[in-house]
């Protein structure tokens, strides 16, 4: 049984510039910030909570080998029958996309 690690790609908000016309003109900033609005939503989507952003650092320190990305969805995949909870995913996890619990008995 392997379990699925999805993660909704979010775009980059188009950041505004000054023409290249206007440009020419004088020294004026040629890039401008971002609204508030946009600034927090580009916050959400860097700082993505608990949201695997497939780094594959959970995959490379298994011992097991049981975190493994399909090649063809680019999904990470954990394969719970050969998991043996040492917990050293979720340790390493930058975002805690990972979280350990206990199985109910079957």
């Amino acid at each position: 049984m392997a379990k699925e690690c999805k993660k909704e790609v979010m775009s980059r908000p188009k950041r505004k510039s000054l023409p290249i016309k206007e440009r020419r003109k004088g020294f004026s900033p040629v890039e401008f910030g971002l609204i508030r609005e946009e600034a927090i939503k580009e916050a959400e989507r860097c700082l993505g909570l608990r949201e695997c952003q497939y780094c594959e650092i959970c995959g490379l320190l298994c011992p097991d080998l049981c975190i493994t990305r399909d090649e063809k969805t680019g999904e990470v995949l954990i394969d719970l029958d050969y998991c043996k909870g040492c917990g050293i995913c979720a340790s390493v996890c930058p975002k805690g996309a990972i979280e350990m619990a206990l199985e109910e008995a079957k």
